[in-house]
C-alpha cells in the first residue's frame, strides 16, 4: 500500500508539467510553480486540486510506513528510517496544506502584485503559503537524505541505495539555485531564472519518490521469491499485511 500511494502521489505531484500544453500565461523560467495555483489564474483550481491530491497520497503512504516502523517489535529500530519517513510524512502534509493557502496573485509576473506583497497589502495566505512551502521542502530534503542513507547503511532497497545519492545531490543543487533566486528577487535584483530552478527542485523530489516506490515494490517481490530455507537478513520481516501486500514497510525501507 505504501508503494502504491507514494507512486501515485509522485505522479500527481508532476501535474505542473501540464503548463506545457495549457495556456497559463506564465513564464516557466521566471515564475514560481505555486503561481500556477494562484487564485487569479485560469487553471488555479486544477493545480490546487492536484497539489492537494499529491500531498494527501504521499502523506497517507508515508504515515502508514512511519506508524509500522515505530510499532515494529521484531526488527531493530533504525533511526535513519524513522527520520526519513517522518520527513516524507511532513512533506506530504505540508504540500496538502499548501494547496489550501494559495497566493492571491503572481508576484514574479505582476509588478503590482509584487508591490502589494512588499507593502504587506496582500492576504495573510501569502505568508502562510511561504511557511507551508518551506516546511514541505524541508520535509522532502530530510526524507530524501535520511531514507537514501538508510538504504545504503542498512543494506536494503538496492535501487534507492544506488540511484538515490545522485538524485539527492541534484536536489541540493536545485534547492541552492532556488534559494539564491528567491533572495535575488526579494532584493529587487531580478529572478535569476527562479522558475527553472524551482521546477527542477520539485521534479527531482517527484523522481526520487518514484524511485522510492519502485524500490519498495521490488523489495516486496524479492521477499516473495526468496527461498524460505535460505538465511534472511535479520532486519527483514516478511508480513503479508504490509505495504505492497507482503512485507512491512519498515522492513523494506531499512
Amino acid at each position: 500500500m505504501t508503494a502504491a500511494l507514494i507512486a501515485i502521489g509522485a505522479l500527481v505531484y508532476t501535474a505542473w508539467l501540464l503548463e506545457v500544453v495549457l495556456s497559463t500565461g506564465l513564464d516557466p523560467v521566471q515564475t514560481y510553480v505555486s503561481e500556477l495555483a494562484a487564485q487569479d489564474q485560469p487553471f488555479g483550481g486544477l493545480f490546487r486540486a492536484t497539489d492537494l491530491a499529491a500531498g494527501s497520497l504521499v502523506f497517507a503512504g508515508a504515515a502508514f510506513a512511519l506508524a509500522h516502523t515505530l510499532r515494529a517489535r521484531h526488527t531493530p529500530r533504525r533511526p535513519w528510517t524513522v527520520i526519513g519517513w517522518a520527513g516524507v510524512t511532513l512533506f506530504g502534509a505540508a504540500t496538502a496544506v499548501d494547496s489550501r493557502l494559495p497566493l492571491s496573485c503572481t508576484p514574479t509576473a505582476d509588478p503590482e502584485c509584487a508591490a502589494r506583497e512588499t507593502a504587506g497589502l496582500v492576504p495573510a495566505t501569502h505568508t502562510a503559503h511561504a511557511v507551508s512551502s518551506s516546511l514541505a521542502m524541508t520535509g522532502a530534503l530530510v526524507g530524501m537524505v535520511a531514507l537514501t542513507l538508510a538504504a545504503r547503511r542498512y543494506g536494503l532497497l538496492p535501487e534507492l541505495a544506488r540511484f538515490g545519492p545522485p538524485l539527492v545531490a541534484l536536489e541540493l543543487l536545485a534547492t541552492g539555485w532556488t534559494l539564491a533566486s528567491v533572495a535575488a528577487f526579494e532584493a529587487g535584483n531580478g529572478t535569476w531564472a527562479l522558475g527553472a530552478g524551482q521546477r527542477l527542485q520539485v521534479l527531482f523530489v517527484a523522481v526520487w519518490l518514484g524511485l522510492l516506490a519502485l524500490s519498495l515494490t521490488r523489495e516486496v517481490r524479492r521477499s516473495r521469491n526468496r527461498d524460505p530455507r535460505e538465511p534472511r537478513d535479520p532486519g527483514r520481516t516478511p508480513d503479508p499485511r504490509s505495504a505492497g501486500g507482503t512485507e512491512r514497510p519498515e522492513a523494506v525501507a531499512g
